[in-house]
C-alpha cells in the first residue's frame, strides 16, 4: 500500500495501489468478466432482455449501415463465440419482441429496441462509475493493453482450434 503524507494532513491512500492484486491471468479476467455481467444483466432483467439479445441489439444500433441477419449473426459471433443457430434464435426474440424489424433484406432496430437500450445505459450508469471511478487513467489504459493482447490471441487460438488445427 502506498502512502504519502502532505504536511499537516491524514495518511492519503491511493487508489491503485489500495488493494494488493494477484497478478492477471484467465481465472482475474474471468472473475471480473462475470462480477460485471452479472451486475448488466440484474438491469437488462427488467427490460426482459438477455445478455446476447443486449449484444445484438447494441450491434445493430451502432452500426454504420443496416445489416442483413448473416452479418448480424457474424458480427455477433465474433463477440460471443457462440452458436449461429442460437445467435439466429437471439434475432428472431428480437424481432418478436419488436426491437428489431425487418426491413427487406435487412434487421434494423426500432425506437423501442433504441429506447430500452438507452434506458439499461442509464440505469447502469451511476453503478459503473461506481465500478470504473477512482482507477487511474494509466492503470486502466494498461489493462486495457494487456486485456486487447489477451483477446487478440485468443480470438487466434480459437480460429486454429476451430479449423481443425491441433493444440
Amino acid at each position: 500500500m502506498t502512502t504519502t503524507r502532505p504536511t499537516g494532513t491524514a495518511p492519503k491512500v491511493t487508489a491503485s495501489r489500495a488493494v494488493a492484486a494477484p497478478p492477471a491471468d484467465a481465472r482475474a479476467l474471468g472473475l471480473a468478466h462475470y462480477a460485471a455481467r452479472g451486475v448488466l444483466e440484474h438491469f437488462l432483467a427488467r427490460h426482459g432482455l438477455t445478455f446476447p439479445q443486449q449484444i445484438a441489439l447494441r450491434t445493430a444500433v451502432t452500426a454504420e449501415t443496416p445489416r442483413t441477419r448473416d452479418e448480424l449473426v457474424t458480427e455477433v459471433r465474433g463477440v460471443l463465440k457462440a452458436d449461429p443457430a442460437a445467435l439466429h434464435a437471439t434475432l428472431d426474440e428480437l424481432v418478436a419482441g419488436g426491437l428489431l424489424a425487418v426491413a427487406g433484406a435487412h434487421l434494423r432496430p426500432t425506437e423501442a429496441g433504441r429506447a430500452a437500450l438507452a434506458a439499461v445505459a442509464a440505469e447502469t450508469a451511476p453503478v459503473s462509475a461506481r465500478i470504473w471511478g477512482g482507477i487511474p487513467a494509466e492503470d486502466l489504459a494498461a489493462a486495457g493493453r494487456v486485456l486487447a493482447l489477451v483477446t487478440e490471441r485468443a480470438d487466434a487460438e480459437l480460429a486454429r482450434l476451430t479449423a481443425g488445427t491441433p493444440a
